[in-house]
């Protein structure tokens, strides 16, 4: 009879549940849009009535009401490093109200000599500050929980779940001892993901302070530097200066695809390419001069600088016509138009005494 009207409140009160879905779902995945946060997996499941008898059945005593069972509604953010779960759970401190004496912190249940299931779970209701219906105040009463963990941690709590929790079988010892070591593996594992992720993140950051001080002979040549090199505009002058030849337009277009074309001319640090354009700006220049003569064409790539940079590099360091055909087939694909366009600037090349 007890377990009954537990029943027959949950049929009665599945509307809040899903309208408090919905308001959940949504308020988390604006919350992580406006904080940039990208995440594993958001998911949510409203417990079935089946579950839920079966549920009553085993622990029917340990609630009165439905108001007793805090899970009829789950929500779980599983991130991708096991440190942006404390991220997580601060912005949902402040997205909702936390049930505090009902929240388990299961990452610091574990003895020390012991490895396991690694969670957090809280209790939480939607404030009437994030969302009220007068039609249904009751949804800002209905507890809910939100479990957070790494996607490693959801990897052995899934396996867990499969192999041993709601199992009827008991698990001998042996058996325990061999998922005690994978959880310990896998538990190294996220502790090291997320510090070889803080160790790139400073990387970045000293990279960052470095070309934006100007010690480009202290930066090593990788994609990282080279983007924040190219967003230093540092053939800015140069592409200005060609354009004006035929008062062109310049449209924006990606540099990145030189930064292979850069390594494979044996380019070691951004100080490098920084030396070229010093040394081989007047060069190009004058090249472009001879390309654009005659042409009328209005409109060029920012991209035309440190084309025509690396078409002299490649001409002064003796590559000929060959060299220049690799570049562009990097740069445009293999074609046959690449070899005329080869020969071409190899002749112009000449006419400025280049080669």
């Amino acid at each position: 009879m007890h377990c009954e009207m537990i029943l027959d409140e949950y049929r009665e009160k599945l509307p809040v549940f899903k309208k408090l879905k919905e308001v959940v779902m949504d308020s988390v995945r604006n919350c992580l849009n406006e904080n940039n946060i990208l995440v594993s997996g958001l998911d949510s499941r409203i417990k079935s009535e089946k579950s839920l008898t079966g549920k009553l059945e085993l622990k029917g005593y340990k609630y009165r009401t439905l108001s007793d069972i805090t899970d009829i509604l789950g929500v779980r953010i599983i991130t991708f490093f096991s440190d942006e779960v404390d991220i997580i759970s601060a912005l949902a401190e402040q997205l909702f109200e936390i049930d505090w004496e009902n929240s388990v912190d299961k990452r610091k249940m574990l003895e020390i000599d012991r490895f396991g299931y690694m969670s957090l779970h809280y209790i939480c209701r939607v404030p009437q500050s994030l969302f009220y219906d007068p039609a249904m105040p009751e949804l800002n009463q209905t507890r809910f929980e939100l479990q957070m963990r790494s996607t490693l941690q959801h990897v052995w709590a899934n396996m867990y779940h499969d192999m041993g929790y709601k199992s009827d079988v008991e698990i001998p010892v042996e058996y325990q001892r061999n998922m005690s070591r994978l959880a310990g593996m896998l538990e190294l594992a996220d502790e090291q993901f997320s510090h070889i992720r803080k160790e790139i993140n400073t990387y970045r950051r000293k990279v960052q302070s470095l070309v934006a001080s100007g010690n480009f002979d202290e930066v090593p040549l990788n994609g990282d530097t080279f983007r924040s090199f190219v967003a230093l505009h540092p053939f800015k002058r140069l592409t200005d200066k060609i354009a004006a030849i035929n008062q062109a337009e310049i449209y924006e277009d990606s540099l990145m695809p030189y930064y292979n074309v850069l390594r494979n001319l044996n380019m070691k640090t951004i100080g490098d390419i920084v030396r070229m354009r010093n040394e081989y700006s007047e060069y190009a220049f004058q090249l472009a001069l001879i390309q654009l003569a005659g042409t009328g064409l209005d409109i060029l790539a920012n991209s035309v600088a440190l084309q025509n940079l690396c078409i002299v590099y490649i001409l002064k360091q003796g590559f000929g016509e060959a060299g220049l055909l690799r570049l562009f087939n990097a740069l445009y694909g293999e074609n046959d138009y690449n070899k005329d366009r080869a020969k071409r600037i190899y002749g112009q090349a000449k006419q400025i005494n280049i080669i």
